[in-house]
């Protein structure tokens, strides 16, 4: 089954270009385009959209704001596309809800292979951009919060992309004994999400 994806960019050559390249490089389905915030934000609340690829920088509505509104109001997950001097904007992004980023100027296949990761519960994070966030702030680092060295090796894992089942078969636990591990992890830190908990490792604040 195709994954349905909404592009939102205020670039139509960008829109029109993902539109016509990324499904013939995998199995994706483009539902939709839009070219602001506000009207990705109606159309994942009136279609069915697996992921939506959403530019940061937009009229009316940023991807940011998107973010806010398409995560906590439908089960569509967004991915960030973005440039690498965004980083601001990208933990703002993250803290909402986003699964992760991309740059523009990844190729079509990339953009493909991190559409499918999203969709497949896997946090993206683009390598460059990723050594730029870990840098604001001295790396990741457990200073804050009393955690287990179990609940300190899920932390990471999460922080890696890795899904649950990859943890499972990394740490030799069941998926229901990460999944309670989450949940500890967030009662501790008061966080929302596991992206949240790899967004919060990576900028060293946990």
């Amino acid at each position: 089954m195709s994954i349905k994806v909404l592009i939102c960019d205020d670039d139509s050559l960008i829109r029109e270009s993902l539109k016509v390249l990324l499904p013939l490089k995998g199995d994706i389905e483009i539902v939709a385009v839009a070219e602001d915030g506000e009207e990705a934000v109606s159309i994942c609340a009136t279609e069915e959209i697996d992921v939506a690829l959403l530019d940061i920088r937009m009229p009316k509505m940023s991807g940011v704001e998107a973010v806010k509104e398409i995560a906590s109001k439908t089960d569509t997950k967004c991915l960030i596309l973005t440039t690498f001097d965004e980083e601001d904007y990208i933990n703002e992004a993250m803290e909402y809800g986003a699964k992760g980023y991309i740059l523009k100027n990844s190729t079509p296949d990339q953009i493909v292979q991190s559409i499918t990761s999203v969709y497949n519960n896997t946090i993206v994070m683009n390598e460059n951009v990723l050594n730029k966030f870990q840098g604001n702030k001295g790396g990741p680092q457990f200073t804050k919060y009393d955690f287990t060295e179990r609940e300190k090796d899920i932390i990471i894992a999460i922080s890696e992309g890795l899904s649950n089942k990859e943890i499972s078969k990394k740490l030799f636990i069941s998926e229901g004994t990460i999944r309670n591990y989450i949940t500890m992890i967030l009662d501790k830190t008061d966080l929302e999400h596991r992206t949240a908990i790899a967004v919060n490792y990576l900028k060293g604040n946990l």
